[in-house]
């Protein structure tokens, strides 16, 4: 078992560059969460917010059983469960981010669609009133004074909004619209922000109008889409997933981004089930992946990118895959539900802790001190850790 980190080296705030990959022996003190599923987690001082569909989780000793509503929290240097943070929210969590003065903004399928609350009792904050309405929220991220918001509502924008970060009113400047989407609404899946940069993707084929399939890049400063656009999602997967991104992230400089999708088992130039980087300040209508690595047929949901390591999650069973097909190809390794690549080469490193494959894994929260992992099983690095654990830098 991994020896326990001290609290000076793991309380940092997310998110941090990483100089070296994370051990694969997950701390035997993070809490179980007993059924459902982990959508998102959140990081606030020394707090773990952990939100998604359940209704049950226990403390690291399994001795102690608390109800808990799709939303709960614990601290980071113990796993004590917070007894006075308990939520009443009537359905799933699907995006966190941590707030100022010791609270969390939460968005997801449940009324209001998005919220923030104290961390010390749980209640909603005074005066944050953002109106989201239509629709879920699925994705969030603050910066300063500003939250981004990314789902499928309808109001006040559609699918992408910037929100005060105290009041929750739309930002009038900001109104670049999701649009010609592949599904019979516009969704966006996955959001993250980087100095001037907005990265999104979702269901979409335009952003504003112009042509961005299902992947843009939009100037914070300016509020308008970036001369940034790429055909790689272009190609169709599987006719189940007319639209397949899910998850991405900004490397912790920004310079670039890596997007996972879903999509089965299709082969040539399509990136179904595929982990893509991309560099973040290309200019053009035509630009090409920097690397691209295929599991041959298994999804993707979740990705961190740390400097260090591009951390992918979903329920795959391999990585380094282009020629499988449901299958192992030539140069295919193992990968059980967990993997982390090479940010330069694109090529899995060695580090395989492995994972109870299920829907896989749909969140992830790098940190000064490790890599938080949320998902629906209850194997991690070959030990019990229900839906819930962490890999601590070594």
């Amino acid at each position: 078992m991994f020896a326990r980190v001290t609290l000076a080296a793991i309380i940092a705030l997310a998110p941090v560059a990483q100089q070296r990959v994370v051990s694969a022996d997950p701390v035997d003190f993070t809490p179980h969460v007993l059924d459902g599923i982990v959508n998102a987690i959140a990081l606030v001082g020394g707090t773990v917010v952990v939100g998604g569909s359940f209704t049950e989780v226990a403390d690291p000793s399994r001795t102690t059983v608390f109800d808990r509503e799709n939303l709960f929290a614990f601290d980071l240097a113990t796993g004590r469960i917070l007894t006075g943070f308990e939520p009443d929210l009537d359905g799933p969590v699907y995006g966190l981010t941590a707030g100022p003065g010791g609270t969390v903004y939460v968005g997801g399928d449940f009324s209001g669609s998005l919220t923030r609350l104290s961390l010390t009792d749980g209640s909603a904050v005074p005066g944050f009133e953002p109106r989201i309405g239509g629709g879920m929220v699925t994705t969030l991220a603050r910066r300063g004074s500003q939250l981004y918001a990314g789902g499928d509502f309808t109001r006040p924008r559609t699918a992408l909004a910037r929100l005060d970060a105290t009041t929750g009113a739309a930002d009038p400047r900001f109104t670049v619209t999701p649009g010609a989407p592949l599904t019979p609404r516009a969704k966006v899946y996955a959001l993250a922000v980087s100095g001037d940069r907005l990265v999104v993707d979702g269901s979409f084929t335009t952003l504003d109008g112009r042509s961005r399939p299902q992947l843009g890049v939009i100037d914070t400063g300016t509020g308008k889409v970036a001369d940034w656009r790429t055909e790689a999602y272009v190609p169709t997967c599987m006719d189940t997933f007319p639209s397949y991104v899910r998850g991405l992230d900004l490397s912790p400089d920004g310079r670039y981004f890596v997007v996972v999708s879903t999509g089965g088992p299709r082969g040539g130039n399509r990136l179904c089930d595929s982990a893509v980087r991309f560099e973040t300040y290309a200019k053009g209508q035509r630009i090409a992946p920097t690397w691209v690595n295929k599991t041959g047929g298994d999804s993707l949901y979740a990705v961190s990118a740390t400097g260090a390591a591009v951390y992918v999650g979903g329920h795959q069973r391999w990585m380094n895959n282009p020629l499988g097909h449901d299958s192992a190809g030539p140069g295919a390794v193992p990968r059980e539900g967990i993997a982390a690549i090479d940010p330069r080469t694109g090529k899995a490193l060695a580090w395989n802790p492995g994972r109870e494959r299920g829907i896989g894994v749909k969140a992830f929260l790098a940190y000064s001190g490790g890599l938080l992992v949320g998902s629906d099983t209850t194997r991690l690095g070959r030990e019990y850790h229900a839906r819930l654990g962490m890999f601590p830098l070594p």
